[in-house]
């Protein structure tokens, strides 16, 4: 957090409190407006999917500039959606980062531009906190708690000890589960973004050809998938050069059994291991149908409590936003006007108090 945290006298008050949020990190321009850090009054979402798909992945420079065309329009949505008047905003909360930086300098500029329009405070808030703090939108978070990160930048499992304080006990090497979808999609001849397309293929499947494991070391819960990967391009070839069909169904069972192996393997031992009273998935990849059905069966045999973000609120969303910057208004924790787009920024520090 930059600058000097300051108290608030709207978050100290019986009224009701308005987050304004705004999240333009990869490839969805979004604005949400939040009513005491759970009640959605809207949450606006413009995403690139279509224009990106045609390069197979997402362009930073195209991102950015659809970011400039948007921004202003899905504002004046979601102020109008959420029924208030810019008035009656509270504080403006905008990813800080991690993402592409051309990207969240639109966001930035946008909300550092508003802060300052309106004189309110300023909460730049980890995208990965967002993630993790939808889950407040749909429930109570008990702590201790673990959350499983599983999107197309990231691939981590922290612990959340207390409200707002994260100390992350594994993360991806090489890539994460949402672009190693999104490779072997490619392999398999399906469209960006892939990962629907292999989990909808995996489930049609009959039998798997079956996959390595990347566990790593015994102690680790750090992961790797860029192997798994490679075994799938692997047994595409092998097929070709015996002048076979490749069985695309099979290799999607196969991918994604391990890939679901692997990290709920870690998670569940993780939660044993910190005796954590509750499981959070968070993510994109936390709407894949094949990685929810196991989570949750695993949870329900351990009796660990889990929540999971309805699919609107698993990809990139400003709402998710406004929930994590809500830990940091409830505090007086307030960024100054320096704030700077942060690509690579680490999520223990962004942690309540620091």
């Amino acid at each position: 957090m930059n600058g000097t945290p300051q108290v608030s006298n709207s978050a100290n008050s019986e009224r009701p409190y308005h987050l304004l949020a705004i999240e333009t990190s990869c490839d969805e321009t979004s604005v949400a407006v939040l009513r005491n850090g759970r009640d959605i009054l809207s949450n606006i979402i413009s995403s690139q999917i279509e224009t990106h798909r045609r390069f197979g992945g997402v362009v930073p420079e195209i991102a950015s500039r659809k970011h400039v065309e948007s921004i202003t329009v899905i504002l004046e949505e979601a102020v109008r959606t959420a029924g208030i008047g810019l008035d009656q905003v509270d504080a403006v909360a905008v990813t800080q980062g991690p993402g592409l930086v051309g990207a969240l300098l639109v966001g930035v500029v946008a909300a550092k531009s508003l802060s300052m329009a309106l004189d309110v405070p300023l909460i730049g808030t980890h995208h990965i906190a967002g993630h993790i703090y939808a889950n407040r939108l749909i429930g109570e978070i008990v702590y201790p708690a673990l959350a499983l990160v599983v999107s197309g930048g990231h691939t981590e499992i922290v612990l959340l000890e207390s409200e707002g304080v994260f100390r992350i006990l594994g993360r991806t090497r090489d890539d994460a589960v949402g672009e190693a979808y999104d490779k072997v999609a490619r392999a398999l001849n399906f469209p960006y973004p892939g990962g629907p397309y292999v989990d909808k293929l995996a489930h049609e499947a009959d039998d798997e050809i079956e996959l390595p494991r990347a566990w790593l070391e015994p102690d680790s819960y750090d992961f790797s998938f860029s192997g798994l990967k490679s075994a799938v391009l692997a047994e595409i070839n092998r097929a070709r050069m015996k002048g076979e069909s490749p069985s695309f169904a099979s290799l999607a069972k196969g991918f994604q059994e391990s890939v679901i192996d692997v990290v709920t393997g870690k998670a569940m031992r993780a939660a044993r291991e910190f005796g954590v009273r509750q499981m959070l998935l968070c993510g994109g990849v936390a709407a894949n149908r094949g990685l929810r059905e196991r989570l949750t069966r695993l949870c329900e045999e351990s009796g660990v409590p889990l929540l999971i973000p309805p699919l609107s609120l698993c990809t990139d969303n400003a709402a998710m936003i406004g929930a994590a910057a809500d830990l940091k208004w409830r505090r007086g924790e307030f960024t100054s006007l320096e704030l700077k787009a942060e690509p690579v920024f680490s999520l223990e520090d962004w942690s309540v108090g620091k």
